[in-house]
């Protein structure tokens, strides 16, 4: 999304360049101590469904009503997701609370973010919206601390200073034109 923003005429300023260099700084710092090199196979899925996320919010930008939008391509991606789900069937186990708080999490959850996403995002420059999408896994993370009770640390504090503070320095306008 930043390249397609910058190939659109968006410019970072100063604040902007040092503001994502500090958000991306705290992500690292934030994933770092517990990361190793993962599957090329699994990097690489990662890789492609980080890639589709920036084409589905570029092309977001301008889809129209969210709460009309969301729901078609929710029932567009569920013939995708039913084969892809069948292929593991075999190791499964299923229970109801599961395949429920599954679907809560899918089609409820996740569809009501979407639909907030799509909201916000015609407001939003693509490279500012692609800054805003390195708070994510700093959700994640206190999702964590909220919800399953997980230790908060100075270095999860400190990483999420520098993400938060490095987004706010990217999309938030300075009073002065100089940048």
């Amino acid at each position: 999304m930043i390249c397609y923003g910058l190939w659109r005429g968006e410019r970072f300023g100063a604040r902007q360049l040092a503001g994502l260099a500090l958000a991306v700084g705290g992500l690292v710092g934030l994933l770092l101590p517990g990361l190793s090199a993962p599957p090329l196979f699994g990097a690489a899925l990662m890789l492609m469904a980080g890639a589709a996320w920036g084409v589905y919010s570029i092309r977001g930008k301008g889809a129209g009503d969210a709460t009309r939008v969301t729901p078609g391509n929710f029932l567009r991606a569920v013939p995708f997701a039913v084969v892809l789900s069948l292929l593991p069937l075999a190791d499964a186990s299923l229970d109801a609370a599961g395949v429920g708080y599954a679907l809560a999490s899918g089609a409820i959850t996740s569809g009501l973010g979407y639909a907030i996403w799509y909201t916000v995002l015609p407001m939003l420059k693509s490279t500012s919206a692609a800054t805003v999408q390195l708070s994510v896994p700093v959700i994640a993370a206190l999702g964590g601390i909220v919800f399953l009770g997980e230790a908060v640390s100075l270095r999860f504090v400190l990483a999420s200073a520098a993400v938060l503070g490095g987004i706010a320095l990217v999309i938030l306008n300075s009073p002065s034109r100089r940048d």
